[in-house]
């Protein structure tokens, strides 16, 4: 038996204004994930998680975002055996004007507007491990421990 597991990572990034705490999402374009999230993406080989982080928020909003901070995982088995984990970064300190990319249209909300939204599926399951600091990952599927799990510290 071997200990080792093919992982794909990624991560995603809530942006928050601290004295409003909008959060600024996506309106992704994209046909297999639509829908209102939080910008992010995949993890490049020679890159630490957290250059990551950096890099995806900048690509994706324009802003560069500064000391953002691990808030937990969301992980779910493929169906070829593999993992897939997503490292959820919060930032509330950044630089810079929003723009829009390729991924989809950027702008400012707040949580309870994201009621009104088209969301990706399991999106909406994830906002407490971003907020709540007792909650740190929401693990998907049968082969992890529940089809749908929160975890707490």
């Amino acid at each position: 038996m071997t200990r080792t597991t093919p992982v794909e990572l990624t991560n995603m990034i809530m942006i928050e204004k601290p004295q409003t705490h909008e959060i600024l999402v996506e309106d992704r374009q994209n046909p297999t994930w639509p829908g209102v999230t939080f910008p992010g993406g995949h993890i490049e080989a020679a890159e630490t998680i957290v250059a990551s982080a950096i890099r995806e928020a900048y690509e994706e909003t324009g802003l560069t975002i500064s000391q953002p901070q691990l808030v937990g995982l969301k992980e779910w088995p493929l169906p070829d055996g593999q993992r897939y984990i997503v490292f959820l970064f919060k930032a509330t300190q950044f630089q810079g004007d929003i723009k829009s990319g390729r991924e989809g249209q950027i702008f400012w909300t707040t949580r309870e507007a994201l009621n009104d939204m088209l969301l990706p599926p399991t999106f909406k399951e994830m906002l407490p491990v971003f907020d709540d600091p007792q909650i740190n990952e929401l693990a998907l599927g049968p082969r992890i421990a529940g089809e749908r799990s929160l975890s707490w510290l």
